[in-house]
């Protein structure tokens, strides 16, 4: 098998600005799942029986993948890596028919050309997606990322490569076996504390898993999902969109959302979720992204 130490090109779309990408990837200082120094990213994943610790860096045309761990990857780790991070940049996407789309509609001709080449970009692990869901529940994104990191930092593991780390985000297993007081020790709720031991159960057990929900099309993935306690029609539109990318997926409640029409247009009062199913006609098959621009835009 093959040892591989230098780096590792990955070939980007034409739609693709790996500046735009970073600059969403740095909008909050509580990250701690992966890091962003001069320009590159760094981050870990398990990938076989180890944790591997690479950099993303970019060329015209290209991501630049470099391993940064001492031992050399093999073929099998690469792949592994290289999979993640085409899921995570959403790279097998054409987005030229979004481009087009967005162009010709009220809301997002304007919005659009101010992120052009940003990706929806995702959240490969279904654990990862669903904690962070239910994490960010009625809550201000702010606060949302101060609790994610409380939760990362006490039940994850941490990477370190030179001046650099990340943590590993916490294992199913090992939350499926806390109690509530364990988490609500991080000032999370009663509920929210419950409802992540619930999903982590779930996956541990096998019952739940990425595989199982891409089985199905959209609307039987939203209806398992939502029969999950703690999962409603947001976190489990969140979930399709930011994990198992269903073009499809619309978290038409979001407050979010709601805001960044509202300011788009100039509106003096939020728009009613009738009102938006109007606007949305234009946006079939596209919704995961339009709502994607529109947060961004937003914050």
């Amino acid at each position: 098998m093959n040892q591989i130490n230098g780096p590792i090109r990955i070939p980007v779309p034409a739609e693709f600005d790996f500046s735009v990408n970073l600059d969403y990837l740095s909008r909050s200082p509580d990250e701690s799942l992966y890091r962003i120094r001069d320009g590159r990213l760094y981050k870990a994943i398990p990938a076989g029986s180890r944790a591997v610790f690479f950099e993303v860096d970019a060329e015209p045309g290209c991501l630049l993948l470099r391993p940064l761990d001492e031992e050399p990857w093999n073929d099998e780790i690469a792949q592994e890596v290289v999979a993640y991070t085409r899921d995570w940049f959403d790279l097998d996407n054409d987005l030229s028919a979004f481009y087009a789309m967005s162009s010709r509609d009220p809301i997002l001709r304007d919005v659009v050309p101010r992120l052009y080449g940003l990706r929806n970009m995702g959240i490969p692990d279904l654990f990862e997606a669903l904690c962070w869901g239910i994490i960010g529940q009625q809550i201000n994104l702010a606060f949302a990322y101060t609790l994610k990191r409380r939760f990362v930092e006490t039940f994850g593991r941490q990477v370190r490569r030179g001046d650099v780390d990340c943590w590993l985000f916490p294992e199913p297993r090992d939350i499926a076996e806390l109690n509530v007081n364990d988490i609500t020790e991080l000032k999370m709720t009663t509920k929210k504390a419950e409802y992540l031991i619930g999903v982590a159960r779930l996956i541990a057990s096998g019952e739940l898993g990425r595989a199982i929900l891409l089985e199905s099309d959209i609307r039987s993935a939203e209806k398992r999902l939502v029969a999950i306690r703690g999962i409603g029609p947001w976190t489990a539109n969140y979930v399709l969109m930011r994990c198992l990318r269903y073009p499809a997926a619309f978290p038409i409640d979001d407050v979010g959302l709601h805001n960044a029409i509202k300011s788009v247009l100039q509106m003096e009062q939020k728009p009613t979720v009738a009102r938006i199913k109007e606007l949305a006609v234009g946006w079939q098959g596209w919704e995961a992204y339009t709502t994607f621009y529109l947060w961004r835009v937003l914050y």
